[in-house]
């Protein structure tokens, strides 16, 4: 596995070994040994997994502490344009958003570290979406950004997004206080 660094700090892309004959391709997702040599401290202990409409947006999440998630997000089929919000107060990239497309096609994975709100938009239909968890699910803990925030201003590359209630009814980002 080759780990790529981004302009925000403990954010990283991780690209795995492919090995590939007539049959098709094999490479692993997730060793522990692996990554913690890689300097991952994150133990997942709940792994979700979505399936989306293309146009679908989906985010933008968090959990509090003590209920703060690391994620581990890959796509097992379809094109997602994966995003991650810094909201750790004294980051230089607090505020800031990073994207990546991640696909089935490039197996690239985004580790997304405790502090950060997490969404996607699904670019194909049957978009299938898998991600780790460091932390448990609490509802009482979740916060929702505003996906259309203009402050944020992110680029979805979607038109006419799908979006559910909740998220439709996300925190501004300039009314926001993070607990991070």
């Amino acid at each position: 596995m080759e780990i790529i660094k981004t302009p925000f700090q403990d954010l990283l892309i991780i690209k795995p070994i492919i090995f590939k004959d007539e049959r098709g391709d094999f490479y692993e997702v997730y060793h522990e040994d692996k990554f913690a040599l890689m300097g991952f401290n994150s133990k997942f202990v709940q792994d979700n997994q979505s399936v989306s409409k293309k146009g679908v947006i989906r985010g933008l999440h968090f959990q509090k502490p003590p209920f703060a998630q690391a994620k581990l997000v890959r796509v097992v089929q379809g094109v997602a344009l994966d995003v991650a919000v810094d909201l750790r107060k004294s980051s230089p990239t607090f505020g800031k958003h990073y994207f990546l497309v991640l696909s089935s096609d490039n197996h690239l994975q985004l580790f997304i570290p405790e502090g950060f709100a997490h969404g996607f938009a699904a670019l194909e239909d049957n978009t299938v979406l898998s991600y780790k968890c460091s932390n448990y699910y609490h509802k009482e803990s979740e916060g929702t950004l505003s996906f259309d925030d203009p402050d944020l201003n992110i680029h979805w590359q979607t038109e006419n997004p799908i979006v559910s209630a909740k998220d439709r009814e996300g925190l501004l980002f300039k009314n926001f206080v993070s607990p991070f």
